[in-house]
């Protein structure tokens, strides 16, 4: 199960993501703040969100109703110390799909995200991505370019996928450099940008810089 951590308090945030990682074997990526939340759940796929609701740069609240508005169909676990029934409600309407309030058991968490993974919410992603003339087979890991085929390493076939899959936004380096290596991977930014540079050396040279567009002091996109 992967999931996506959003608790700015340090503590429990620690405690949960270790707890989730030991007594379920989860992979968990854990953010502090909604607007790093918002910015990982719609770069990746994850199989549940789980939202404290109150946090710095974007509440839990705020960034559940801009997922879903997002089009987002992942499951989203909201936590929360409000109890009372409008709370509750007002957090589902947001779009969570369940609602566990603090302090909670570890076990109860672990069982409620049990349930919405029953619940099937992630779709499979596409395993053919094309964009001009350029085709990437994620399952074969190839990349074709008109009748050409293009030989990536397995870093830069992970950037251009990551790219195509949030086609129209801009990625940072820093959300690139967790997905692709892992924020403990002693790799720094500029690894990025040399990465970069192999792709659009390897694609045609005509469009190559066209495609994956530089965002100045930022990072990287393509064009839906």
């Amino acid at each position: 199960m992967k999931i996506l951590l959003a608790e700015d308090d340090i503590r429990l945030g620690e405690l949960t993501a270790h707890m989730l990682r030991k007594k379920s074997g989860c992979t968990v990526d854990w953010v502090k703040t909604g607007n790093d939340a918002f910015d990982y759940a719609t770069a990746s796929s994850y199989d549940v969100v789980v939202l404290d609701w109150m946090m710095p740069d974007g509440d839990g609240l705020e960034t559940c109703a801009k997922l879903r508005k997002r089009g987002y169909l992942g499951a989203i676990l909201m936590l929360t110390a409000k109890d009372a029934l409008r709370d509750r409600v007002e957090g589902l309407d947001a779009g969570a799909d369940d609602y566990l309030v603090k302090p909670f058991e570890m076990d109860e968490l672990l069982a409620r995200l049990r349930a919405l993974m029953r619940r099937n919410f992630v779709p499979i992603q596409e395993d053919v991505i094309r964009i001009r003339d350029l085709e990437l087979q994620r399952m074969s890991q190839i990349v074709i370019q008109g009748d050409q085929e293009i030989q990536l390493s397995p870093r830069e076939f992970q950037i251009l996928d990551l790219l195509l899959q949030n086609k129209g936004r801009t990625l940072t380096r820093e959300v690139i450099l967790d997905k692709v290596w892992g924020l403990d991977a002693e790799v720094n930014l500029k690894t990025i940008d040399a990465t970069v540079k192999l792709i659009r050396k390897k694609l045609e040279p005509s469009y190559s810089r066209e495609l994956i567009q530089s965002v100045r002091g930022v990072g990287y996109k393509i064009e839906a």
